[in-house]
Order: structure tokens, then sequence, then C-alpha cells
């Protein structure tokens, strides 16, 4: 029998699933765009979509992303249901949807990292589904299969047995608008094996990864270009290379499935600093299209990596493993905190060092913040060390003064992220790491003409708010010459967009309107309501 056959009598439901917005923050990439004709949010979110696909036969889905538009009042009236999940990050926004289903008196059900890690934290929800897709989502489907209106109390229900990744459904990649999105995203693994000190994933999803198969991904790959969608898509497992063997086994199915549809998509995953020292993966995956790998550097201070549990990043020397990458065409894209115990005022003079000497153009800078469910939490509970303040940028009380590592904090924002600096970085780039990409003739390429016209649309607006408008066009514009003397229009199209997010987020964290951390609970930007 189909699992989902299995949730109770086939009573058809009517559940709306909406995604609560983030609030604007680095890692959002909002400057990037009013330059992509049409974007208004990072990524599908997987979860969500997948619970989506999960349900019963027959019960009627509708989806809302609130980073692309608000669900209406109409969405809400039309709904016995309503799904919600999020991170931490997203908190006061999930309360917002909940507070406005209960406006009509519909259900409102949250499951996701947050509430796993903190189910204390939302007490106004109707049914509350802790843990991962498997026996809670069978008993809440069969409970409102039964009744779908608003329990007297609180139900908590808890995944014991998880429903193995090999027998997840396809992503409902054909409720969201795709082309609003600036990446595509897929999933192949979950769990990571390495146990950082303020990183949350093993205690909620396991330090043994779990995996899909070769076969799964390519399918859900399939999908994905049936529903229209071309171009970057980002493999958003904890750790790419948590297995090595098995991913492996994964490259080069995705060879295959790229030389076959004519390399309709551009990968991009997150992977330890250690994949530096597997020549074999790298070499597939240049030969999969994979351009950019996010590496959670931290940190170049070699105590710092020690006491927060990251001494694997120093398998290898940090800047001749980002060379290595480089080599394969790889862009590393750099993840840094700053606010560690082991932090002094040479710190934030030491990061503008390595940033410059590494000649990573893309990193987010973030003030550590304490999540629930790690060891760093447990420690700083146990010191007493945890704020609980809003107004603050962080809830750590850090060894350091505050407002002396939010200067530093704000110093290395500025100065990584001035014109010269960003553009000069991606020169290097355009010279010593894109050549190494592989490189298939147009010719061969899955290009749509529709994408073929939006690159036209964008390339305009790059040229004109960045090359026109913008006050550091003189900057672009030595990097942009040489991209068009070369015919390199993509990489200009794709180094304009992303520099100017990065100047201006640059500024945003100078004059105060940017969060230090992307996991900081001051309020700033709250959801707009239904209409």
């Amino acid at each position: 029998m189909d699992r989902r056959e299995a949730a109770g009598p086939r009573e058809s439901r009517r559940i709306l699933c909406v995604c609560p917005r983030y609030t604007s923050s680095f890692g959002m990439f909002e400057h990037a765009y009013p330059l992509t004709d049409g974007v208004r949010a990072l990524m599908p979110p997987q979860g969500l979509l997948v619970i989506a696909a999960a349900l019963p036969p027959g019960w009627e889905v509708r989806f809302v992303d609130e980073n692309i538009r608000p669900a209406t009042h109409e969405e809400f009236q039309w709904a016995e249901a309503v799904f919600v999940t999020g991170m931490h990050a997203q908190r006061r926004q999930i309360e917002s949807i909940c507070h406005r289903a209960h406006m009509f008196d519909r259900t409102a059900i949250l499951g996701g990292s947050s509430v796993s890690a903190c189910p204390e934290n939302y007490p106004e929800f109707d049914y509350l589904h802790v843990g991962e897709l498997g026996d809670a989502t069978e008993e809440l489907f069969a409970r409102l299969a039964r009744d779908p209106g608003r329990p007297e109390r609180q139900v908590v229900l808890t995944t014991v047995d998880r429903r193995d990744l090999t027998d997840f459904p396809l992503p409902a990649y054909e409720l969201a608008e795709l082309p609003r999105y600036l990446t595509g995203s897929i999933q192949y693994s979950s769990g990571c094996p390495y146990n950082c000190e303020f990183c949350d994933i093993p205690a909620l999803y396991g330090r043994n990864p779990r995996l899909k198969t070769p076969e799964q991904v390519t399918a859900e790959l399939d999908k994905l270009l049936a529903c229209g969608m071309t171009g970057p898509v980002y493999f958003v497992d904890d750790n790419f290379i948590g297995n090595r063997r098995a991913v492996r086994e994964l490259l080069p199915a995705l060879v295959d499935w790229q030389k076959a549809r004519g390399y309709p998509f551009i990968f991009s995953c997150e992977a330890t600093l250690n994949i530096a020292k597997r020549p074999e993966i790298l070499e597939l995956m240049r030969e999969a299209m994979f351009e950019t790998v996010f590496c959670g550097i931290e940190t170049p201070e070699p105590e710092a990596l020690e006491a927060i549990s990251k001494d694997h990043n120093m398998m290898v020397p940090l800047l001749e493993a980002v060379e290595t990458l480089n080599r394969y065409g790889l862009e590393v894209v750099s993840g840094i905190i700053l606010g560690l115990d082991t932090d002094s005022p040479q710190t934030g003079r030491r990061v503008l060092d390595f940033i410059e000497s590494s000649r990573i153009p893309m990193l987010t800078i973030n003030l550590l913040q304490a999540l629930p469910r790690t060891p760093l939490w447990d420690r700083l509970q146990k010191e007493g060390r945890l704020i609980d303040d809003e107004n603050r940028e962080s809830n750590v009380d850090f060894v350091m003064p505050y407002d002396q590592v939010l200067t530093m904090w704000r110093d290395c924002m500025e100065r990584a992220f001035s014109p010269a600096a960003v553009l000069s970085r991606y020169r290097h780039q355009l010279d010593h790491t894109y050549p190494n990409r592989m490189k298939v003739p147009f010719r061969e390429r899955h290009v749509p003409w529709r994408d073929v016209v939006r690159g036209l649309k964008i390339l305009r607006a790059v040229l004109w708010e960045v090359g026109v408008k913008a006050d550091y066009r003189g900057e672009f514009w030595k990097v942009a010459r040489t991209c068009l003397r070369r015919g390199q229009i993509e990489h200009l199209i794709r180094i304009g967009i992303m520099a100017h997010h990065l100047v201006l987020s640059g500024r945003d964290a100078v004059e105060g309107r940017q969060k230090a951390s992307h996991y900081s609970a001051r309020p700033q930007e709250m959801p707009v309501p239904a209409e």
C-alpha cells in the first residue's frame, strides 16, 4: 500500500502550505533581485514542497511563499488547515501566519527545524510536528482525515520512526513559481558527521548522513526541468561530502544526466573544506558543472577552529585549500564568524587579511549566535552567558566587549565589501577560477529562447543600474570591459549582480540597516499581512 493511502480515510481535505517571509539579511540576496527580471526570493523551500507532495491522494493543496507574495484572505478561507515550516530566524513571521489562520478559525500546523529544536516557542499552534517526515506525519494526516478542525488543546506529534530518504516523494515543484527564485533547490542527503560547537545539524538530523539514490536525484532534476527551471540549482545538503563513497556514486550519474540534457543546470553546494583533499571528487564535480561551493571556514585563526571543534578545516592549509578548489573551477563562498571566545582586537584584521589573500569574493560575515540543541548553547547556558534581548545583535555574552565586537564586524563589512575590494576579487576569479570550468559549446547546451530573452533583460538592467547609475561604476567597468572583450557575457551578468549585492550589503551594515547575524532575533522587517 502507498504510504499516502495509509493516512486514513480518503476524505478530501484542503491544505494551504505557507512559507514564512525571511527578515532582511545578507544571505537572502535581496539587493540582487531588482536586477534579475522578477526574482523575489532565494530558493524554493524544500521541506514544505516535500510535505505537499506527501499529502494523501485526493487532498487539495495550495502553496504560497510569502517571500514572493503574502497569502490572501481568500486562500485562508479556502483552506481547512494551514501548514507552516521555518527556521529560528523566521519565528515572528511563523507566528504571524498562525495568527492569520486563527482569524479564519483554521487549524494551524507547524513543522520544520525551529519547532523541532524549540517546540516550547510555539504555544499558539494547534499541531506541532517535531522531527522529520515519518510516523508523526502519518499520524497528523490520519487525524486531519478524521477531523480537520482545531483541537481543544495543542497536540504535539514527535517523529520516532523517520521515513527513509529513499522513500521521499518528488517535491511538488509544480506548485512553486520557479522563475521567481534566484536559484533552484534539491536535497541529496541529510545529516553531517562532524560536531561543530555552534551547529544544530547533528542534533536535529544526525551524524550519519542519510541518502537518496542517484536515480531519485536525477528524477528530481527531471521534474525541475519539466517545471521550467534552468540555470543555478543548489544542493541544500548540510554537507555534500558527508558520505564520500556515496557522493562518488552520485556524481557520475549527474555527469551523464547533464550531458544527455545539454547541461541545463549549474550546480552549487555546501561542503566542508577538507573536500580539497579529494581530487577525484573535485574532478567529477567539474564535469557535472558544479561552479560554486560554500565552505564554513569560520575563522583564519587555528586556535579558534580547534576551540569550536572545526579542526577538520586544518587538514589542508586554508589558502591552499581555496586555491585547490579554484583549480577545479569552483568559486568558494565562505562563512565567517566573529565574536568567538578566542577573538582578540586583532581578529578583524586577520579576517580581512585572509579575505584579501584568498580572493574569495563572497563571504557571509556573522556575529556568533547560540542556537538551541548545540554544544555551544549548552556550554554558554552553564556559564550564564546566554542573553535574551531582542535589541542585541547576538544572544551571546562575548568575551570581548559587545560594542567592540560589533564595531569589528562593521569594519570588516565596510572594508571587505568596498567596491574596489569586491571587484578586485571577482577579477581574480575571472582570471584564475572561471577558465578552469567545463567548456560546453553554446550549440550543445539546453538554453530555451525564454532564457536568452531573460538574459538580455538582466544584462540591460546590470549595465544601467551598475554600469551607469551606481557610484562605483568605475570599478565595475574595470572588470566589465574585460568580460566584454572576451565575450564572457554570462560572467559579466553574474559578477554585476553579485557585486552589486555585496557592495550595498556592506553599506547597509555600516549604516545599521542590516542584522549582524542571519539568526539574530532583532526585529527588522515584519511580513506583509494577507490582503
